[in-house]
């Protein structure tokens, strides 16, 4: 198949805030970090065990892809993790003098902000870098070229927001609602339906591209299995974002049809929804799935303003498009005086960052 047929299906960019000014990404993405930092262990050990460096590596070279790469500095830190491990399996082996060079490819939306993405790469990496425009629900490397695939506090996002959900003659249409934690059915089925063919999307692309023995690490913000999406803790602070928005309208602030036009195309996945996808693309096998451990230190208290932070850097784009962006302020001022008058969200609410490895079958 021509590669233009191959490429990316249709899918809206929300990029994270670029730059590295007080609302960036960069300043607000510690708990993405968190969660890359507590899963090293465990990559390192399934580096070891499962992956397969017999795999031909044309011209003495591993290709690695992070994929939703966003502006750094947390896709750095994943890299240098994969490129520790992969080194190590090496050393164990006896195989110093075989050790390849690296590629990394950085993947994330062409309005991903890659000028500060290169502008920040570490001086004294020990790999190549290159940057890969795309959405990552199509096609964006050649076949069989990818030994090693990486993404981390990506998944959640689907490629648009159900089509349904936004039609006003549709049972799905979700008013005065921008997300489905606290909808009817239909919107969460809705949801549940774009999430399907969104993760077929993705495994059936990068079916495609890895290599035979490659391995794929996935780092995904989701719900322990049998939570209600009602009590997942992301989607209940969703559904704060959205008493906002709607307060704001209220007052005159925004229109409400523009609110009841917006949703957020996040969706919160357990691990046996992977699981059942992973089954139904058939071309991987599941080395692991596990929960990881909280990235907060025991004891250490969530910091509510700072999560409004890290919201603000991940829906910018978003709130921007459809609101203009004179309201951001106001809008999540109001927003952390919520969280701040809502503690115990944060114990009632579950929610899980799961590790999953898969392993690309035989071709």
């Amino acid at each position: 198949m021509a590669a233009a047929e191959e490429t990316s299906k249709s899918s809206e960019a929300f990029p994270m805030k670029g730059g590295d000014g007080p609302n960036s990404y960069t300043k607000n993405s510690i708990y993405q970090r968190g969660a890359v930092d507590v899963a090293k262990q465990l990559l390192d050990k399934e580096i070891a065990e499962k992956l397969d460096i017999e795999i031909s590596l044309p011209s003495n070279t591993f290709n690695i892809a992070d994929l939703g790469c966003s502006v750094g500095p947390n896709t750095f830190s994943s890299v240098e993790n994969i490129l520790e491990a992969v080194q190590l399996k090496y050393q164990c082996q006896g195989l110093d003098s075989q050790i390849p060079e690296f590629q990394v490819f950085f993947n994330d939306h062409i309005l991903n902000d890659f000028n500060m993405l290169f502008k920040s790469l570490p001086p004294n990496r020990q790999y190549y870098a290159a940057g890969v425009p795309g959405s990552f629900y199509g096609r964006i490397f050649p076949n069989n070229s990818i030994h090693l695939v990486h993404s981390s506090s990506s998944n959640h996002w689907l490629s648009r927001v159900p089509k349904e959900v936004v039609d006003k003659n549709c049972p799905a249409w979700n008013k005065g609602e921008i997300h489905y934690s606290n909808s009817t059915n239909e919107v969460v089925k809705a949801y549940e339906a774009q999430y399907a063919e969104d993760m077929e999307c993705f495994l059936h692309a990068r079916s495609r591209e890895v290599v035979s023995g490659g391995l794929m690490v996935l780092i995904i913000p989701g719900r322990p299995n049998g939570t209600p999406h009602s009590k997942t803790l992301p989607n209940m602070m969703l559904q704060l974002l959205g008493t906002s928005l709607m307060e704001m309208a209220r007052k005159g602030v925004v229109l409400e049809e523009k609110v009841d036009s917006f949703n957020i195309p996040m969706y919160y996945m357990s691990p046996q929804e992977l699981e059942a996808a992973v089954e139904g693309n058939g071309c991987f096998s599941i080395e692991k799935i596990e929960n990881l451990p909280s990235a907060l230190a025991d004891g250490a208290s969530i910091e509510t303003r700072v999560l409004g932070y890290h919201m603000r850097a991940a829906a910018d784009a978003l709130i921007k498009q459809q609101f203009g962006e004179e309201i951001l302020d106001e809008l999540f001022d109001l927003y952390c005086k919520k969280l701040e008058e809502k503690p115990s969200i944060f114990e009632s609410g579950k929610g899980i960052n799961f590790l999953a490895v898969l392993k690309r079958k035989p071709n």
